[in-house]
C-alpha cells in the first residue's frame, strides 16, 4: 500500500464507520499512541497531534451520529444530498465500471469515495490515474469542500473538526499529485 492509498484508506475509514466500530480499533490505537504520524506521508503533524489528543471512540460516537447518521443529520455524507454532487446511481455505475466490488450501502458516501480511491490505487490498472482523476474531479471535489466546511462548523468534538481540516489538505495534496502524474503521462 503506497502513501496515496494510506491517506485515502485512513480518512475514508474514519468517515465511513462509526468510531466505536471494531474494525477501527487498530486505527484508533495507532492514533492514540501517536504512531500514525510516523507513517503519515503529509506534513500534518499539528493536526495529527490534535486527532491523537481527542481520539476516544466512545466520546466521539454522539458527534458522529449527530453529524452523519439518519435523515436529520447535520451534515449528510452522501454526494447525492449536495447540489454539486452526483447521484448514487451515477457514482455506483462509475465504481462498478472500474470493477470495484460494492455492497448494498450507498456508494456516494464521502468515506466510500475515499476508500474507492484507495482501491483504485491498490488495483494499479494501467489507467488507474485517469480513473482516480475522474473520481476526484467528477465525484468528490465538486461537493467535498462544502461538506468538510459543514463538518467543521457542526462538529462538537475537536476530533471531527480536525479531521475535516486534515481531510481538506490531504485531498488537495492527493489531487495535485494526480494532476502532476497525469501531466507527466506520455499520452496525456
Amino acid at each position: 500500500m503506497n502513501e496515496f492509498s494510506i491517506l485515502c484508506r485512513v480518512i475514508g475509514s474514519l468517515f465511513n464507520r462509526q468510531p466505536q466500530d471494531p474494525l477501527l480499533v487498530p486505527l484508533f490505537t495507532l492514533l492514540r499512541e501517536g504512531k500514525l504520524q510516523s507513517q503519515w506521508p503529509l506534513e500534518q503533524d499539528e493536526l495529527l497531534t490534535r486527532l491523537q489528543q481527542n481520539s476516544d471512540p466512545q466520546a466521539l460516537a454522539a458527534d458522529y451520529n449527530a453529524l452523519f447518521v439518519g435523515s436529520d443529520c447535520n451534515v449528510p455524507p452522501y454526494a447525492s444530498q449536495w447540489p454539486e454532487g452526483k447521484t448514487e446511481p451515477e457514482v455506483r455505475a462509475f465504481l462498478t465500471s472500474r470493477g470495484m466490488p460494492l455492497s448494498d450501502a450507498p456508494a456516494d458516501h464521502f468515506g466510500v469515495l475515499l476508500l474507492a480511491a484507495s482501491w483504485l490505487e491498490d488495483q494499479s490498472a494501467e489507467d488507474e490515474s485517469a480513473a482516480q482523476l475522474a473520481l476526484f474531479e467528477e465525484y468528490l471535489l465538486p461537493w467535498c469542500g462544502t461538506f468538510l466546511g459543514k463538518v467543521e462548523a457542526h462538529a462538537t468534538t475537536a476530533f471531527y473538526r480536525t479531521l475535516a481540516m486534515l481531510s481538506r489538505e490531504a485531498i488537495q495534496a492527493m489531487y495535485n499529485e494526480l494532476l502532476e502524474s497525469s501531466e507527466e503521462a506520455p499520452d496525456a
